[in-house]
């Protein structure tokens, strides 16, 4: 994957313009709930600072009718914590379109949110022409919007005289890149969750790509009934079987392995108090619900993951929230921490997951991109990546 990097360029002088992601939750007060985003978002900063670059930051927050300014929708709280942290004033400059704003080499200002400009969610190509004469060098370092057409992330990319990635955004792509384009091989997928339908883009896509696929969640439930095995109670999605039988035996015909459950741990509710008991896949009841896979299977992908070279980790493989069906993901997400591959983890439920078992630290990179993450392993064009890759040159 050819882009441009913020690293590779010369900075002195120049303003550079940088859309950063620093869509933080804020309470009713104003007050920041969490800043794990701005903190992401400071080496970009620190690295235009530092070679005497005039920086321009901005991002969106929330999602602001365009034209109409609310003291809810501002980034002022942003600006604040980014003074702080940065040691050094950062102002906020509000109707910044114009480019009536003072900013020398050196200094570094947050324009306010990107949203409230009208063109912005349309892409505007009028509206990105007037902001690429506010730089000399666009930068996006916010992968977790890479998947919208907005202005800031796709037709300023275009416009702007000089377009790279920040080494947030750098990260990701290589990491990705590394991941599911160029994996050392063999390259072990993990995909769990509740539901095939919203993942069954991703199943198609690894599927051609995977050297195993391993599968937990309902979404293992609804392959074990293509398979002809009795699921009870479980949640399934039962209009899905065929496209379940179609994705094992694309997997069949590629040579390549669907490594079902054999046995699930089971229970006749859906509680953290719930009786459990662990069953063989034949075995299930009609009141069963499968809620975890069992130790035997959790022992057999285990020692599967210890000859992966590549993993790729999306979704947990039971109930984790409850510890009763949390062993199953538990004995994987240490098992992908120990193993020597290169590891790649996305989404929500599976950060929840590396965060309850404190095993961060271990796998190799995590993605928190959320929506751009998943389309990514989808197999879909990111605009901005694709505006970013066409001024490559």
């Amino acid at each position: 994957m050819q882009f441009r990097k913020l690293s590779d360029l010369d900075l002195a002088g120049k303003r550079v313009f940088i859309r950063a992601d620093l869509n933080v939750p804020l309470d009713d007060s104003g007050n920041i709930g969490d800043d794990t985003r701005i903190h992401s978002a400071l080496p970009a900063l620190q690295m235009a600072l530092a070679q005497g670059a005039a920086v321009m930051v901005t991002s969106h927050l929330g999602r602001p009718a365009e034209g109409e300014p609310n003291p809810q929708d501002s980034l002022a709280p942003i600006a604040t914590q980014l003074s702080r942290l940065l040691g050094r004033p950062v102002p906020l400059v509000p109707n910044w379109i114009g480019g009536d704003f003072k900013l020398e080499p050196g200094q570094i200002v947050l324009l306010e949110n990107c949203r409230l400009n009208k063109g912005e969610k349309k892409d505007s190509p009028e509206l990105a022409a007037r902001l690429a004469k506010l730089c000399d060098i666009y930068v996006n370092d916010s992968f977790a919007t890479a998947h919208r057409a907005e202005c800031t992330t796709h037709a300023l990319a275009l416009a702007a005289p000089i377009a790279c990635a920040g080494p947030l955004l750098a990260a990701e792509l290589e990491a990705l890149s590394s991941a599911l384009e160029t994996p050392e091989r063999p390259l072990l997928a993990i995909v769990g969750g509740s539901k095939v339908s919203t993942k069954l883009a991703i199943l198609d896509s690894l599927a051609d790509k995977a050297d195993q696929l391993i599968l937990g969640g309902g979404i293992a439930n609804t392959f074990l009934l293509a398979a002809g095995y009795p699921i009870g109670r479980s949640l399934v999605e039962t209009d899905l079987v065929p496209d379940a039988r179609r994705i094992l035996d694309k997997m069949v015909a590629r040579d390549a392995a669907v490594p079902l459950p054999v046995d699930v741990v089971v229970a006749r509710e859906f509680s953290p108090h719930a009786e459990i008991s662990i069953k063989s896949v034949a075995d299930v009841g009609d009141e069963d619900m499968i809620l975890d896979i069992g130790p035997e299977t959790a022992g057999k992908l285990t020692a599967q993951l210890q000859t992966a070279r590549s993993i790729v980790w999306n979704g947990p493989l039971g109930v984790f929230e409850f510890d009763a069906f949390a062993e199953g993901t538990r004995m994987l997400g240490k098992a992908i921490s120990e193993s020597s591959a290169m590891s790649l983890a996305g989404g929500g439920d599976t950060i929840a997951a590396i965060a309850k078992f404190g095993i961060a630290e271990q796998i190799g990179y995590i993605s928190t991109a959320g929506s751009a993450f998943l389309e990514f392993l989808e197999g879909k064009t990111l605009p901005a990546i694709e505006a970013l890759q066409q001024r490559a040159h």
